[in-house]
C-alpha cells in the first residue's frame, strides 16, 4: 500500500486509466467479433459497414494510446484480409 500522498494519487489515476482503457479494448474486441458474425451471413453491404466501423474503433483506440499504432494496423489488416478471403470464396 502506498504511503506518500503522491503515490496514493498515482494509484488512483492508474485505476481510472485502467478502467477507461478496458472499455476501449472491449469495444475493439466486440467490433471484430461482430464483423466475424456478419461475415457468416454473406451480406456484402453489412460486411463493408461493419469492417469500416471496426477499423474506425481500432483507429480511435490507437489514437488514444490504448493500443500501439502498429498493433492497430495489424488488427485492421487481418480483418480486411479475412473479409477479402470470404468475398473471394
Amino acid at each position: 500500500m502506498a504511503h506518500h500522498k503522491s503515490a496514493i494519487k498515482r494509484n488512483r489515476q492508474n485505476q481510472n486509466r485502467r478502467m477507461r482503457n478496458r472499455v476501449v479494448k472491449t469495444q475493439v474486441k466486440t467490433a471484430s467479433k461482430k464483423l466475424s458474425q456478419v461475415q457468416k451471413t454473406g451480406d456484402t453491404e453489412a460486411i463493408d459497414r461493419e469492417l469500416t466501423r471496426a477499423q474506425s474503433i481500432i483507429d480511435k483506440a490507437a489514437k488514444k494510446g490504448v493500443i500501439h499504432r502498429r498493433t492497430a494496423a495489424r488488427k485492421k489488416s487481418r480483418l480486411a484480409r479475412s473479409v477479402n478471403r470470404s468475398a473471394a470464396a
